[in-house]
Parts: structure tokens; C-alpha cells; sequence
């Protein structure tokens, strides 16, 4: 089938855009550190109405609780070493001059105080988080499920298109970043420079400005180090990053197709494939560690270097009689105070700016348009008879390779119509037009004179069944993939689906009955039990309009001539449209189109259609023969 392409009328419409609207002039392209610095603040902007949603009042009330608690442990910290000084002055006696309070407490008192206010200051920490996880997680619930629910809404020609595990890579670092960003950003960033600033105000009124020129030199400094040398890292993540999805992907399509590996004898040359990509990963992440070493070491260097110049200074102080021991063990306090959280700057830094990244994919990926969309007000699909028509009907997956070339047809309400022809005829993409998979680039399809692009996707889907010729279950039990066509239904609906489908019987053997799980993608099943179970639940969903797409292919002649008994009765009052390659299977059928090459070149009955000696007469020969069509 063909892949990724622009519809005619897309192409058409972004030419008409294109004609009207003035080139612009030539501009520099952004370069790829602008992009990700403008992509960051369009994430932080995407973010931000989380935080502060307009109709959730409970959200923004934790909000400034959760601020108010930071600010106050804040508050704490900072004058936690005023009573570091207090209690080493009283026990070095040099406490003269010293609030009275703190002389009656005495060097005990003092120093349960200070343990007092260092656990205070934790208190008010992780009381702020627990405020906060609330609004944390129901922002990461939020996202995840308009993510979900857009990936979902997106067409099948983007499905197609992406790998499954690259895609649910960048949703999974996309949520992950949505939490990162939330605590580090409002509760690791913003604190530090809360801190900083009151750390360097006190300094500059309790001891002299001197110290706090080289407090702002030293963390200048530290900054502008961190930040150049996180941005070199951030490259190599980036690398170790692709290295690391490229390995998901092909570790994810290797075991998804498991049995395709043991046929052809293949696990050493997947695993030779897959260790390929980790050897990649592997080098990106030395480099990655080796990059880090460095950032640590010169961290290090340059707060060591501003901390011996401070306290070197405070000596100074002490010996020429200026300072007290205690202020001197109060600056100590106050640059370890500071130079912890400074540790970790780097390291916030690269996981915000990462987090960014990630965020910013799956951002994209909510940008995404859609390609089939439900027009605004649109109504719900009302079937009365379940006409169906195509009028005209042309569509191309690819605008220089038409599928089809104007297709004409109509299914009475109760009719059952085959529709048979050659690989490649189109009789596959006139079943996803029906489902609206796609929307046509020519004509227009109807259903009781309802254009399905007038009405929405949702109501389409529930009122046509469709049994596909390559049945994919879910990883549950039998009786969750037979309920899935109507979740609400009865055990004893269930079981009489099973029975038409001819498949309780088989159920009924198996140790764990309806609770037996399938595995992935129903592996545990073989080809014509997977088959007869999505028959089971199609039949549980019980729909006007049936969409039977090979819906037999799997079966074995006797079951197979069981259930098209079943299908039929089933088909009786509901208007039916069946893709078939096996012949046999459609001789009953009210009218029989044979395409070719996109076209409708013959219609009627299986008898009429063999009495003509055409198209149809010569498959028909053809398979009675055994040969392939």
C-alpha cells in the first residue's frame, strides 16, 4: 500500500495558498540552539495554564500555598546560621553584644534552636511537595490523556508513517519531562535564587560589600561555566538520546514480530542489529560521562576557589578583631549553605533543558493536524436504512498514483454487495473510505444521503462493523476482546456471540475458559481462532452497516462454510459490504462489482457475471482451476 503522501485536495489547497499569498523575502534560518530556546518557551507557555488553570480554583489555591510554604523555608534557612554564630559565640565567650534572648538560652538552648530551624526548614520543604503533588500529578494525568486521546484522533496515513516505539518513547519522556519541569523549575530553581539573593543581602549589611563581590563573582562564574559546558553536554544527550530510541525501536520491532525471527532463523542477526544501536548508544553515553566528570571537576574548582577567598577574608576579620569566631563559622555555613544547592545546577540545568526537549516533542506530536477531522457542529450519523452510496469516488494515497478513478455504487438498505477484482484494485481502500480512515479527493460518499464528511467519525464508527482480514487482539482475555465490541453487554450476550462465531466450543476447552489470555496481539491464538473471535465481537456490536474485509480468510473450508451461514444471517436486514478473494465465498451475494485498476469494470450476479464470460468469469475459472488470481 502506498505510504505518506498529501492528499489532492491538500495539494490543491496549499497551492491556491501559495498563489495569493506575497513571497516573503529571504531570512537567515534560526539556529538550531534559537529553535530549541524558542521551542522551550513555547513548551513553558504550554505548561503554565496547567499550573494555573482558569476553572479549577483548588489548583491555584495549592499553587500559593505550595509558594508561601517554599518562601517560608527559605526564610528559615537563611537565618538558620544567625544561630550557628549565637552558639558558638556564647561557648567561645565572645557573646557580648548578642540579643538577650539568645544569652538566657545559653549554648544548649542556642544550638536546640538551631536544630529546631533545620528541621523546620526540611518541614516546610516537604510539606511544600505535598501540597504540590496533587497539582503536579493532575497536570501529568491531563497531558498524558490529551495526548492519548490526539494520537488516536490522528489519521491512519500517520500511523503508518511512525514506528509504534519511537512514538511511544517520545510520550513517555514527554510526560516525564512535564513532571521534572514542574518540581525542578518551581521548586529547585526558583529557591536557589531566592536563597542567593538573601544569602548576598546579608553578607553585604551583616559583614561588607567585599563579600558579596565575591559571592557574585564566584557564582557568575559557576554559571556561565555550568551553562557553556551543559550546552556542549546537551548535544551529545541529544545523540545519546537517538542512539538510545533507535535501540528501542528495533528491540520493540524484533520482538513484535517474533515468529517472523524464529522463521527465518534470524536471532543472531537481531541481536547483531540491535547490538549495533547500543554499541552506538554505548559511545554517546561514554561521552556523555566523560563530559560530566569535567563539569563536575570545574565546578568544584571555581566554588573551592570562592569559598577559600571568603573564608580566607572572614580569617582576616577574626584575627584583626572584626569578626567574632562565630562570624566566621556563620560565613562557613552560609557558603556550604549555598554551594549544595549550586551542585546540582548543571545537572538541573541539562534535565530542564532535556525535559524541554522531550516536552517539546511530544508538543509537536499534539500539533500534529489532523487529517481527518469532524467539522465544528457536526451531527451524529442517523441510519434509517443503511443506504450506502459512492458517487463518483476518487482518492490517491499518492497524487501522481490514483487508486481510485471515479467509483460508482450503491447498496441498497439490506443488500448484501462483493466487491472482487485483482491485488491492488482498490477494493481494501474502499472499505477505509467507508470507515473514513481517509476522505476522498474526488466525489463524495453517502450514507442515507448523509456525506460522511458532514457528520462525525465517532457516530460512523459505531454504527458500521467491520471484520478485518487480519484480526489483531488485545493482550487480555478472551472475554475482554469479544466484549470490546460492546463493553456493556452481558455474559450471556457474550457467550452467544461466541456461539455464532463458532468459537465457544474451543473456549469452553481451554484451563482459564473466557478468563485465557490472548497474549500479544492474540499470539496464544492461532490464525482462525483470532479470526472467529473478531467475528464474535462484530457480531456483538451488532451494527446496521458490515464491513467484512476477508472476514473468513483463516478458516479452515468446514468452519468457514459454518460461519458464512452465520454472517449470513447475520447480514439479513442490514446492508453489507464484502471484500472478498475467494470467490466462493460471495456466489450468494445480491451484486458482485469486479474492480480493476481502480475502476468498476463489471456488476451484477454471480450467475449473470459468469454468463457474460468477462472479467469475473475469467477469475471465476481461474480459482476453480487453483490457480492464483
Amino acid at each position: 500500500m502506498p505510504a505518506d503522501t498529501t492528499d489532492a485536495r491538500a495539494a490543491g489547497a496549499a497551492q491556491a495558498r501559495g498563489a495569493t499569498r506575497p513571497r516573503p523575502g529571504p531570512e537567515a534560518a534560526p539556529s538550531l540552539e534559537e529553535a530549541e530556546r524558542r521551542s522551550g518557551w513555547r513548551t513553558i507557555r504550554k505548561v503554565a495554564p496547567y499550573l494555573w488553570p482558569e476553572d479549577k480554583a483548588w489548583v491555584k489555591r495549592r499553587v500559593v500555598i505550595s509558594l508561601l510554604m517554599l518562601v517560608v523555608a527559605k526564610l528559615i534557612a537563611v537565618a538558620t546560621p544567625f544561630l550557628y554564630k549565637a552558639a558558638v559565640d556564647v561557648l567561645a565567650g565572645e557573646s557580648e553584644g548578642s540579643p538577650a534572648l539568645l544569652l538566657a538560652m545559653g549554648a544548649v538552648g542556642v544550638t536546640v534552636a538551631y536544630g529546631v530551624a533545620r528541621a523546620a526548614n526540611v518541614g516546610f520543604q516537604q510539606l511544600r511537595d505535598a501540597i504540590f503533588a496533587r497539582v503536579a500529578q493532575g497536570a501529568l494525568r491531563q497531558l498524558a490523556l490529551e495526548t492519548f486521546r490526539h494520537i488516536h484522533a490522528l489519521s491512519l496515513r500517520y500511523h503508518l508513517t511512525r514506528r509504534t516505539g519511537g512514538l511511544s518513547r517520545i510520550i513517555e519522556r514527554g510526560v516525564k519531562g512535564v513532571e521534572f519541569l514542574l518540581r525542578f523549575l518551581l521548586f529547585s530553581v526558583g529557591p536557589l535564587i531566592l536563597e542567593l539573593l538573601l544569602t548576598g543581602i546579608i553578607l553585604a549589611l551583616v559583614f561588607d560589600i567585599s563579600y558579596l563581590l565575591v559571592l557574585a563573582v564566584t557564582i557568575g562564574l559557576y554559571i556561565w561555566f555550568t551553562f557553556k559546558v551543559t550546552e556542549w553536554r546537551v548535544k551529545i544527550r541529544r545523540e545519546m538520546n537517538e542512539q538510545d530510541t533507535d535501540a528501542n525501536q528495533k528491540a520493540i520491532d524484533s520482538l513484535l514480530n517474533y515468529e517472523t525471527v524464529k522463521y527465518f532463523g534470524a536471532e543472531r542477526r537481531e541481536a547483531a542489529r540491535y547490538d549495533r544501536a547500543m554499541e552506538g548508544y554505548e559511545n554517546a553515553a561514554i561521552r556523555t560521562g566523560v563530559s560530566l566528570a569535567f563539569l563536575n571537576f570545574g565546578q568544584s574548582l571555581i566554588i573551592t576557589t570562592g569559598l577559600v577567598i571568603v573564608m580566607v577574608m572572614a580569617a582576616l576579620g577574626v584575627q584583626s578583631g572584626e569578626l567574632t569566631v562565630g562570624d566566621f563559622v556563620m560565613v562557613n555555613a552560609y557558603m556550604i549553605q549555598i554551594t549544595l544547592p549550586l551542585n546540582f545546577l548543571g545537572t538541573v540545568y541539562r534535565e530542564i533543558r532535556q525535559a524541554l526537549v522531550d516536552m517539546g516533542q511530544m508538543f509537536d506530536l499534539l500539533e500534529q493536524p489532523q487529517e481527518v477531522a469532524d467539522r465544528p457542529g457536526a451531527p451524529a450519523l442517523k441510519v434509517n436504512g443503511g443506504e450506502v452510496v459512492f458517487d463518483e469516488v476518487r482518492f490517491a494515497y499518492d497524487a501522481a498514483r490514483p487508486i481510485l478513478k471515479g467509483v460508482s455504487f450503491r447498496v441498497a438498505p439490506g443488500e448484501t454487495l462483493a466487491l472482487v477484482g485483482p491485488s491492488g484494485s482498490g477494493k481494501s481502500t474502499i472499505g477505509r473510505l467507508l470507515f473514513r480512515f481517509y476522505d476522498v479527493t474526488g466525489g463524495a460518499i453517502r450514507i442515507d444521503g448523509q456525506d460522511l464528511r458532514d457528520i462525525t467519525q465517532e457516530s460512523l464508527h459505531d454504527r458500521i462493523g467491520v471484520v478485518p482480514q487480519d484480526t489483531v487482539l488485545f493482550n487480555d482475555t478472551i472475554r475482554y476482546n469479544i466484549a470490546y465490541g460492546r463493553p456493556e453487554a452481558g455474559e450471556e450476550e457474550v457467550v452467544a456471540a461466541a456461539k455464532a462465531a463458532k468459537i465457544h466450543d474451543f473456549i469452553l476447552g481451554l484451563p482459564d475458559g473466557y478468563e485465557t489470555q490472548v497474549g500479544e496481539r492474540g499470539l496464544k491464538l492461532s490464525g482462525g481462532e483470532k479470526q472467529r473471535v473478531g467475528i464474535a465481537r462484530t457480531l456483538l456490536k451488532d451494527p446496521p452497516i458490515l464491513l467484512l474485509d476477508e472476514a473468513t480468510s483463516a478458516l479452515d473450508t468446514e468452519t468457514e462454510q459454518s460461519i458464512q451461514s452465520e454472517l449470513k444471517m447475520m447480514g439479513q436486514g442490514r446492508s453489507v459490504i464484502t471484500i472478498a478473494h475467494r470467490l466462493s465465498t460471495i456466489v450468494d451475494s445480491d451484486r458482485i462489482l469486479v474492480l480493476e485498476a481502480g475502476e468498476v469494470v463489471e456488476s451484477g450476479t454471480h450467475e449473470s457475471l459468469l454468463a457474460t464470460g468477462g472479467r469475473y468469469a475469467s477469475l471465476w475459472a481461474k480459482q476453480s482451476a487453483g490457480e492464483e488470481v
